[in-house]
């Protein structure tokens, strides 16, 4: 199943979500503010995608700045601290069974579909 991990507050997740409907397939919306992802689940997309937590992070956040930006942390810690704070968390994500990709353009989502 098809999975958008979603903030409708976002235009380019906006954008990503209306390139899934446009796609006709199946998915399912995980609006992540609301429902915060777990650690598991959190390392599971970031093994997908086959990146580093830190490149999963939104460095452009206050939190960021003003708690974690400059400090040597850890892939657990990072993983931690988007958890804490799920704004951190780059947007949109898109998973396909064992791909993923983040929609950052959202033309990226349809290499995986």
């Amino acid at each position: 199943m098809i999975k958008i991990y979603h903030n409708p507050r976002c235009a380019k997740s906006r954008q990503g979500l209306a390139l899934l409907e446009a796609s006709g397939k199946p998915f399912e919306v995980v609006k992540y503010l609301d429902s915060p992802l777990t650690s598991k689940e959190l390392e599971a997309i970031i093994f997908k995608l086959g990146i580093k937590p830190l490149a999963l992070i939104r460095k452009n956040e206050a939190i960021w700045k003003t708690d974690y930006k400059g400090k040597t942390l850890s892939d657990n810690a990072l993983i931690d601290a988007m958890i804490a704070h799920a704004k951190l968390i780059e947007r949109p994500i898109v998973t396909n069974k064992n791909k993923a990709a983040i929609g950052r353009p959202p033309e990226l989502i349809l290499e995986i579909l």
